[in-house]
């Protein structure tokens, strides 16, 4: 499961706890054995997205995906030096606490706060990190725009129609840091890291035809266009610093 070869494979604190304790617990739990996935108050962390549970297949690198988060971040918050290497049943904290000490975890029972108990704020975003900009972004595929980005609506991309077994190109030039089909409603996917600052996506794929690890270039074919709903369909998505971001505000505008 190295980051920079094979990937197989949510952020802030919840406004109503602190799990500072919840992870230590889990971390302890973890290190007992295989039985600790079970334990109620892991469940409740992962299912608030304090925590991760590593199953098999995951990689850093698709953690960090779908829960719109860098790698280097996690990799940081849980002490993870290159080549970024994880194992089933390892817990990983998905945020970062300055300044916090460990307390009790409170029970799962009790999770949520009394009435006039007020919520403990959400924590100040980090400051904005220094871009690396990619020069010249080209569409991945002529087709008609079929659903906009909207976050809020679910869509963390765009949708691009075609034909089945049209061509998909590469938007920009990179390397290909992601293959397959693990990472859960996007179908056949390949992910491409431009820079530090920039990865994009293309879901959705009848074939793929380049390899993790591989260079390619701006405009070279990497897949084939397939099916989602029923139709033929790219999703392109683009994200900076691990975010997912309109890819209109970076594509060249059509004629």
């Amino acid at each position: 499961m190295d980051f920079s070869g094979n990937h197989r494979g949510a952020v802030f604190l919840s406004p109503r706890l602190k799990p500072v304790g919840l992870l230590v617990v889990a971390l302890l739990l973890t290190a007992c054995g295989g039985g600790s996935r079970l334990d109620p108050n892991l469940q409740l962390a992962e299912s608030r997205n304090w925590i991760r549970v590593v199953r098999p297949g995951d990689t850093l690198f698709s953690i960090a995906w779908m829960n719109e988060l860098d790698y280097h971040d996690i990799a940081r918050w849980n002490h993870i030096k290159s080549p970024y290497l994880i194992r089933p049943g390892q817990v990983l904290r998905l945020y970062s606490t300055p300044g916090s000490a460990p307390r009790t975890v409170p029970p799962v029972a009790r999770s949520s706060p009394a009435p006039n108990q007020r919520s403990p704020a959400r924590p100040k975003p980090p400051p904005p990190l220094p871009a690396h900009p990619v020069a010249g972004w080209i569409w991945p595929v002529q087709g008609a725009l079929l659903r906009s980005f909207s976050v809020g609506r679910g869509n963390k991309g765009i949708d691009l129609g075609g034909r089945v077994g049209q061509p998909v190109r590469a938007a920009a030039g990179g390397r290909v840091v992601y293959r397959g089909s693990g990472l859960s409603g996007y179908g056949a996917l390949i992910i491409l890291k431009h820079n530090p600052t920039y990865l994009s996506a293309y879901a959705h794929n009848a074939t793929l035809l380049v390899q993790e690890g591989q260079s390619v270039r701006k405009g070279q074919v990497i897949a084939t266009m397939g099916r989602s709903d029923g139709r033929p369909l790219l999703h392109f998505e683009i994200r900076r610093f691990g975010t997912a971001v309109d890819p209109l505000k970076y594509l060249p505008p059509r004629g």
